[in-house]
């Protein structure tokens, strides 16, 4: 018998409240080492306070959360060690050079000086970096700082990767250098968890796909199931999206912006 896949992350019941308003209504989510995890969902509907709980970020008011077989609560520095993490908008600090930010990033997960220059080099050449690495992070254009962002990120090694938005900013080059990465990193086990509005690219990248609403996970699966799950048979993600968060219907807000 073949023994499948592990659980990289896995959440039971987990919910999180701010004051009056639910952000993350008590989830469960199972995801498997190796794949590749959307994450949709409209603005507000959790997504980033999900990404946040798994690697340690917010407490749960509620639930457990299980990374790489660690217990977030019990021992959440053990899983930020292994973990990589972009977000939505990446706070660099600006009043360092771009390879200042790499060396401090790399030397705060132990990486060692001569992998460590190995790998940043590859990186910069491989984005196209090489040559700015030594300017002001201040001076980066926004494409520039979410490539640093994502250096930060790979330069470990990590096992776990959550992204949200990564290829905000990125030019058609670099993007696609990201997503065949994150494919090659998959097969060797590594396990990424997507944020993503862009619902071309998580159809193509993603091995799964959960849609979220109001915090609360709407569908999870891949494109046939939540295809299964809308009633639409042959239709791409945007299709399914809407009709499912139950926003498909937006002509008369068209046709009242035309007035």
């Amino acid at each position: 018998m073949v023994r499948g896949p592990g659980s990289a992350v896995k959440l039971m019941g987990v919910a999180k409240r701010y004051a009056d308003v639910v952000a993350v209504d008590y989830v469960d989510l199972d995801v498997k080492e190796g794949e590749i995890f959307g994450l949709l969902g409209p603005n507000g509907s959790g997504k980033s306070t999900l990404l946040k709980m798994i690697l340690g970020l917010v407490e749960p008011d509620s639930g457990s959360v299980n990374v790489l077989g660690i217990n977030a609560e019990e021992n959440p520095v053990a899983i930020k060690a292994q973990v990589g993490y972009v977000p939505e908008v990446p706070r660099l600090y600006e009043f360092l050079t771009g390879i200042e930010y790499l060396d401090f990033t790399a030397d705060l997960y132990d990486v060692s000086p001569a992998e460590k220059r190995e790998r940043i080099n590859e990186y910069l050449e491989a984005l196209e970096l090489e040559g700015r690495e030594g300017d002001m992070i201040s001076a980066y254009s926004l494409g520039m700082k979410q490539k640093t962002a994502l250096i930060s990120a790979f330069v470990h090694k990590p096992k776990l990767l959550l992204l949200d938005e990564p290829l905000g900013g990125l030019d058609p080059r670099s993007a696609r250098i990201i997503k065949d990465l994150l494919r090659e990193l998959a097969s060797k086990g590594v396990t990424t968890i997507m944020s993503t509005h862009i619902l071309e690219i998580a159809q193509a990248m993603c091995d799964r796909i959960a849609i979220m609403y109001e915090g609360r996970l709407l569908a999870i699966g891949n494109m046939e199931e939540l295809r299964e799950k809308a009633r639409l048979p042959g239709s791409n993600l945007e299709e399914i999206f809407l009709t499912l968060t139950g926003t498909s219907d937006i002509r008369g807000v068209v046709e009242a912006l035309m007035k």
